[in-house]
């Protein structure tokens, strides 16, 4: 059932929830998550079971935040000997977007991690989610594991109807509106000396090296990645097949599926088509949604609209290739991901 994060009540209630060892669909400012005590190696398997996912994949740790310009105190519960720089990165980014991978304190979070022995942590800046996690941390919670709240490899939520759609009426989800940042966080891996960018998002890269006084890494230049949640290389996708084009490649498709609808107009929509460009087309059947030009503003749509577009039933999904730029990398790599075969 989804429940208004504003009725009273409700945030205890799904505090308690989490405390029980049970799920819960929770709001943050990038995607719904699906929640479970990461302290509890029972919850934590219950997410995989409920998503799909394999065991082996970690998942990402959320935790309350600590006074204002301070590394959050339930940090040093899960993770052991990390780095000045790491800590500088949470100082200045926390609340918000950017997941760390750092050292993991023996004995604790092991389920959440993958059996790894490093784990990611982040602090969320949503309200919906800080009031929840600081709720369940005065009912022993200390660590949330929260991947997104859909099935495994699958399109991510970004509205609480979004996981009810995936999950029915048997999981709890906390309404919070809908997500602001649209894409899942920046990941950095801590745990090698260097920054190492393993999944991009809305941080970007020029912000992360100033702030920790290192260049940030490539995660092709250094051998042997910690594995990480949603660095698959098929992730984030539709029942339709995405394929990504070029402007004048995607008004050449477009023009030749024009041609042969013509000979039988009517019927369901035929292709859908997510483009900045603005493209010509006689067909009703060819589906056409304006990307905004913004990168945050796409972002912020872009996993509602494949859904929204999913939904109307048709097999592909044309969608104009984003500009090579830093500012739209984390939406460019959720659109490759989700192209892969």
């Amino acid at each position: 059932m989804i429940l208004d994060a504003n009725v009273p009540g409700a945030i205890d209630r799904a505090a308690q929830v989490l405390a029980d060892g049970e799920l819960l669909g929770l709001p943050t400012e990038t995607v719904y998550g699906l929640a479970a005590d990461a302290g509890s190696d029972a919850a934590v398997a219950k997410i995989f079971a409920a998503k799909g996912r394999p065991s082996d994949h970690p998942l990402i740790v959320h935790v309350a935040p600590g006074v204002a310009g301070a590394v959050p105190a339930a940090v040093a519960r899960f993770a052991d000997a990390v780095p000045a720089w790491a800590e500088a990165l949470m100082r200045s980014f926390w609340p918000g977007p950017l997941t760390l991978i750092v050292p993991r304190r023996a004995g604790v979070g092991a389920a959440a991690a993958g059996g790894q022995d490093s784990i990611g942590l982040r602090c969320p800046s949503h309200p919906v989610a800080q009031a929840v996690l600081q709720a369940a941390a005065a009912l022993g919670v200390h660590g949330v594991a929260a991947p997104s709240a859909n099935q495994f490899g699958r399109v991510s939520p970004t509205t609480a109807a979004h996981v009810a759609s995936e999950f029915g009426d048997g999981l709890l989800v906390l309404d919070g509106g809908p997500c602001v940042v649209g894409i899942e966080s920046t990941i950095v891996d801590c745990t090698r000396g260097v920054p190492v960018l393993l999944r991009p998002g809305g941080i970007a890269r020029d912000r992360i090296e100033q702030v920790s006084g290192l260049p940030l890494r490539g995660k092709d230049e250094l051998a042997a990645d910690p594995r990480a949640s949603g660095t698959l290389a098929s992730h984030y996708a539709p029942r339709a097949s995405v394929r990504l084009m070029a402007a004048p490649a995607l008004q050449t498709a477009v023009d030749l599926l024009d041609t042969e609808l013509a000979q039988a107009p009517g019927g369901p929509p035929a292709v859908a088509v997510y483009a900045r460009s603005a493209l010509r087309s006689r067909s009703a059947r060819i589906v056409q949604r304006r990307m905004p030009g913004d990168a945050a503003a796409a972002a912020q749509q872009l996993f509602a609209v494949l859904r929204e577009l999913d939904g109307l039933g048709v097999r592909l999904i044309w969608v104009e290739t984003p500009p090579d730029t830093h500012a739209w990398e984390g939406v460019r790599d959720r659109l490759q991901r989700a192209a892969a075969e």
